[in-house]
């Protein structure tokens, strides 16, 4: 039954709901192409789901919910990699320069 395939629930629909692609786009695509598209929005997600919050602002949510701040965590190890692939790589400072 399609309605309890994997293919279907873990990959068709999301890329229907959140990728915006029609059932047509789908079909026209090949499944390789569309795990692509679905692990770029995915990743895309991770990259800006914690945009606006400061440390301040994540501590005082994980008073509440602990898991928060491995959310965070993954996040910044997340939004590092992008910056180091597009070659803004932060300076680490050196003890000349804090003199």
């Amino acid at each position: 039954m399609m309605t309890e395939s994997p293919e279907a629930v873990l990959l068709y629909i999301p890329l229907m709901k959140h990728v915006g692609m029609s059932w047509k786009e789908i079909k026209d695509t090949p499944s390789l192409e569309l795990k692509l598209i679905l692990n770029a929005y995915y990743e895309h997600e991770k990259l800006h789901s914690m945009d606006g919050y400061s440390d301040k602002e994540v501590s005082e949510m994980a008073k509440h919910k602990p898991e928060v701040r491995s959310r965070y965590a993954e996040y910044l190890l997340t939004q590092r990699k992008y910056q180091d692939m597009l070659g803004a790589k932060s300076k680490k400072p050196t003890f000349r320069g804090i003199m």
